[in-house]
């Protein structure tokens, strides 16, 4: 950037970098997808379509940031960790945030009228999203972070499930769907889904229940701080050619965890 009288400006600029040595996770929301759903005419409680916008565009999001280790996805949201180590802007956090959020937003715009060419978007009511930046000291906050999200996922979809029932199989008006679940709890949701509708929710398709999980998959983990230099490079290729898989499976319990110690690092 050439030099000139008005650079002083550039004084009033403010970066926030992020603690180094700690795990970082960008979560994705949508911004106003309750209206976004409603213009779009979603399914409810569900849209099978609409959800494989969001994690299309997230996978594409992961593909493109190779620090990226992790992703989980619930109907307009996605949690991204970054590895340990990431140098990514020099951790800088305003351009990690915005990076997320441009990404993710192209890529669900793009996607949405590939798969959806009779409903094209529409200038007045286009996909928004905001992001934010985490950092967390160990892998357990990581582990239970995304419990957090996995089980506030399984509330919401019990939840919506069930009033969904009740107004589109119940006959009642949402008002009224709303004030029957007012002190209810997931064992009276089963109740009702069952008894009165025949719908066992266990039987419910998972990725409604325990949402998205895309990962890198390796076949060996490595401790990259007793790497030489040489070897952190040739580790750096091998990482970006690790296998990307996506998942519809339990993060409550510590299997996922223990067979996956690379997450560490």
């Amino acid at each position: 950037m050439a030099n000139s009288r008005y650079e002083y400006v550039r004084q009033f600029e403010r970066e926030n970098f992020l603690l180094p040595d700690t795990y970082i996770i960008v979560r994705v929301d949508g911004k106003g997808f309750h209206k976004f759903s409603d213009y779009y005419k979603f399914a409810k409680p569900n849209d099978v379509g609409a959800l494989e916008v969001m994690n299309e565009a997230a996978l594409h999001v992961f593909k493109q940031i190779s620090d990226i280790v992790m992703a989980y996805g619930d109907s307009d949201e996605y949690s991204f960790l970054l590895r340990k180590k990431c140098s990514l802007y020099e951790r800088r956090e305003m351009k990690i945030v915005t990076l997320f959020a441009a990404t993710m937003a192209a890529a669900y715009q793009h996607i949405w009228n590939t798969k959806f060419p009779e409903k094209p978007l529409q200038l007045e009511r286009l996909p928004i999203f905001d992001a934010r930046a985490v950092v967390y000291p160990s892998m357990e906050h990581v582990s239970d972070y995304f419990r957090w999200r996995q089980v506030d996922c399984h509330i919401n979809n019990l939840y919506n499930t069930t009033f969904w029932a009740l107004v589109s199989k119940g006959g009642m008006s949402p008002k009224e769907a709303e004030n029957r679940l007012i002190g209810t709890v997931s064992s009276d949701k089963n109740e009702i889904l069952f008894k009165e509708f025949g719908i066992n929710y266990n039987n419910e398709p998972e990725i409604f229940k325990k949402g998205t999980v895309i990962v890198r998959e390796y076949q060996e983990s490595v401790d990259e701080s007793q790497l030489s230099q040489r070897q952190k490079q040739r580790y750096e290729k091998k990482r970006g050619k690790a296998s990307i898989m996506v998942h519809h499976i339990d993060l409550i319990k510590n299997d996922f965890w223990d067979s996956r110690p690379w997450l560490q690092n």
